[in-house]
């Protein structure tokens, strides 16, 4: 990818996980380690727990609901808190992204977190990984009622942070949320070339992708 035009960017809107964080983590927990669990909790065998969850995680893909760990609670009769917690050990910081932050912030550029993350999970995150003193704000889009895959979230975002889209750089692991970004005018767009460490790099479509943080720093 070629350099950032980093004296056109004053704004960095950074996502969590898959960006700042492996995404192992969530990938382990949704797919292996909550399936395991509902089965083993509705004594039923884990080819039926995975026959009556995968519907359900595909129909609230991409909604708020889906990010929602009091949503999930309910619906599966379990504590999507507490089984997060057997498991905290996998969240891990994705290489040079503290390196990458260090810079930024030490450049002068504001810096907002912005996650689809529950506060649940972002305060569980935050125990383990200290992220939070990077960030002027850290921001989870349940503040707001909307998904970043839809419109209103940027629009509720401009209004509480009152940033000039065309001169901010968002980078997020997600297409569907990178496009809605796109669709609202953010600038500068980056994609995450391989958000699971475990899963090796993967097709970014449209959009140029991290994947050395240290090399983007390049100009700034």
């Amino acid at each position: 990818m070629t350099a950032l035009p980093w004296r056109e960017i004053d704004t960095v809107l950074l996502d969590m996980d898959g960006t700042l964080l492996d995404l192992h983590f969530d990938n382990h927990f949704w797919l292996e380690h909550l399936p395991q669990r509902y089965a083993e909790h509705h004594k039923i065998s884990r080819e039926l727990a995975d026959a009556e969850l995968m519907p359900l995680f595909k129909e609230h893909a991409g909604q708020l609901n889906w990010y929602c760990t009091d949503f999930w609670s309910r619906e599966l009769k379990l504590s999507i808190r507490d089984l997060k917690r057997e498991v905290a050990e996998l969240i891990a910081l994705r290489p040079d992204a503290d390196t990458f932050l260090d810079a930024v912030r030490a450049a002068g550029k504001r810096v907002v977190l912005i996650t689809n993350a529950h506060r649940d999970s972002l305060s569980l995150k935050l125990e383990r990984i200290e992220l939070a003193g990077y960030f002027e704000r850290m921001i989870s889009s349940h503040d707001y009622g909307f998904a970043k895959e839809n419109q209103q979230f940027w629009f509720a975002l401009k209004q509480d942070l009152v940033f000039d889209p065309a001169r901010s750089l968002f980078i997020d692991d997600s297409l569907s949320v990178l496009r809605s970004a796109a669709r609202f005018g953010i600038a500068h767009l980056l994609a995450v070339r391989e958000p699971d460490s475990h899963q090796g790099p993967r097709d970014t479509g449209e959009f140029a992708a991290v994947e050395d943080y240290r090399a983007i720093l390049q100009g700034l």
